[in-house]
């Protein structure tokens, strides 16, 4: 169990969270939620002692082992893969090490015979005999080959590394895991595979997250952190979600009436408060009066972008056709022989193993890059607007400010116009006049978003957009896409996302494509069953 104790952290004058008492037991899985800058990251590093707290405490028991995803990909690449595994429980990897020094020596003592016995029995009782065996189930299950477990972290790509940091803190059985955004960069398959293995966790689990199919499948509890409180709910993702928009409706009703009586009372008061007959009557209102309260909606710190795509016309029935594509890049064949027509009021979700697939497709539809075979056509009738994976070259200038970045897309340039555009993404006072190079990820993606908006395009294509964005813009744009009426070809990690929009899949495979007009869920369901 860990106890919260009264914890409250301030960074100068600016309170994070204050007086939260909290309890994380055995067998439950919590998600930490929150806008971006509340704190969840913050609140996990108090829970693992890397940061202390302004006040209170945090009690774990003693003996508990804690295990924490690590953040950085560079770390560990003087290790072999399973070795990095490994270490993943400290004393576990420490008596390897001594008893592999020991049984080195060449001037072996009788001390150090004891003291081999010692680390024997130590390493059999914590299934060290099965370690190897474990890391690699774990790693297999995340996706990393058998064949690259014994290569050294260096050789492995980005999207591999992460894949072993989290095996890295699923290892050895933990008491505690605190996991900060564990699914990014995961695969549909892996994501699974930590569903279930997290669901089988028999300790205790708090997970931040932005993926709401995630949470919604693993969490018991949801650690919301909002009006600079950390308040704890029972129940998954939309359930809390569900509830939480509840109360605050009926807040409001409530203050309605509150507002309403007042106005009555008021008006009571002023009428007859002059007429003797009726004083008693006013009197007794004016004290009701007295003590009625309109309670103010707590200024909550959650935002949300507004995200609308309006065409500025339909598309006609041609809309793309794609005949043989074929893309190489290193030597490497992405994908070969890929052909299929885009139909009217398409939203399609595609999907690859190798995401470098993905993006070169996109790439080639958004006419950035050629194929080396194929062709595709856009229909006379369409506009395109394209969201790139990478959005690196649209911010090279880190000195325009973003009212002038955002000038460079909008027909209408009058400050007033886009002060209020950009207010509508959540860029409002000073913020317009911040220099785009020192923009985070999450403002980058929403001003490609503003971007786009402003094409008024009938076919949108995205590649991987969720990316950066908080749990309030990915609902934002997912709501958006849903209510767009042309065309939508788009990426994601995200089930949740590719659920509610799209109506068709396509899959990317190394020698043409799976195509089905079905949703994501039912494609799964297919996939599982061996029936595409």
């Amino acid at each position: 169990m860990i106890t919260v104790n009264d914890v409250s952290l301030l960074f100068g004058p600016t309170k994070l969270f204050a007086n939260a008492n909290l309890k994380f037991t055995p067998g439950n899985c919590y998600g930490v939620i929150g806008a971006n800058g509340a704190g969840k990251s913050t609140f996990l590093k108090i829970l693992s002692g890397e940061l202390a707290p302004t006040t209170g405490s945090v009690d774990i028991p003693q003996g508990l082992r804690m295990s924490v995803l690590k953040q950085d990909h560079f770390g560990y690449d003087a290790y072999p893969v399973l070795q990095t595994v490994i270490m993943g429980n400290a004393r576990l990897y420490q008596i390897m090490q001594e008893k592999e020094a020991l049984y080195a020596k060449e001037d072996f003592t009788d001390e150090d015979g004891v003291k081999v016995s010692e680390l024997e029995g130590e390493f059999a009782a914590m299934n060290g005999w099965d370690a190897e065996t474990d890391a690699a189930r774990i790693l297999n299950g995340l996706g990393i080959p058998t064949s690259l477990h014994e290569s050294y972290m260096h050789e492995l790509n980005g999207a591999q590394k992460v894949k072993v940091l989290l095996a890295q803190a699923l290892f050895g059985a933990p008491d505690i895991l605190l996991l900060d955004e564990p699914t990014n960069g995961l695969d549909v398959n892996a994501i699974t595979w930590l569903e279930n293995f997290l669901m089988d966790f028999a300790g205790t689990v708090i997970v931040v997250s932005h993926d709401r199919h995630f949470l919604n499948t693993i969490c018991t509890h949801i650690v919301d952190i909002d009006y600079h409180q950390i308040k704890l709910y029972v129940g998954n993702y939309d359930f809390w979600y569900d509830s939480s928009r509840l109360m605050q409706q009926m807040i409001r009703d409530q203050n309605k009436k509150k507002e309403d009586k007042i106005k009555e009372l008021q008006a009571f008061i002023q009428r007859f408060s002059a007429n003797k007959s009726k004083s008693n009557q006013a009197t007794s209102r004016r004290k009701l009066l007295e003590k009625l309260t309109v309670e103010e909606m707590p200024a909550s710190s959650r935002r949300y972008p507004w995200v609308g795509f309006s065409p500025a016309r339909e598309c006609g029935k041609e809309i793309l056709s794609v005949e043989n594509l074929s893309y190489t890049a290193d030597g490497a064949k992405l994908f070969s022989n890929v052909s299929f027509r885009v139909e009217k009021n398409d939203k399609i979700a595609f999907l690859c193993e190798n995401e470098l697939a993905l993006t070169a497709l996109f790439q080639i539809l958004a006419e950035e890059i050629r194929p080396q075979e194929g062709a595709f056509k856009w229909g006379n009738t369409t506009t395109q607007a394209y969201f790139p994976k990478d959005n690196t070259p649209y911010f090279e200038d880190g000195d325009k400010t973003m009212l002038e970045w955002f000038a460079q897309y909008s027909s209408d340039d009058t400050e007033t116009y886009m002060r209020g555009f950009l207010g509508r993404m959540l860029f409002s006072g000073e913020d317009v006049y911040k220099k785009v190079g020192v923009l985070s990820g999450g403002e980058k993606v929403r001003c490609m978003l503003s971007r786009m908006m402003l094409s008024s395009a009938n076919v949108l294509l995205l590649d991987q957009p969720t990316n950066h964005l908080d749990l309030e813009s990915i609902t934002a744009l997912n709501n958006g896409l849903c209510d767009f009426p042309g065309n939508v070809l788009f990426c994601s990690h995200d089930h949740q996302f590719i659920q509610t929009i799209a109506n068709r899949i396509i899959e990317l495979k190394p020698d043409g494509i799976i195509d089905r007009r079905i949703t994501y869920d039912e494609y799964l369901e297919r996939k599982a069953a061996g029936t595409l």
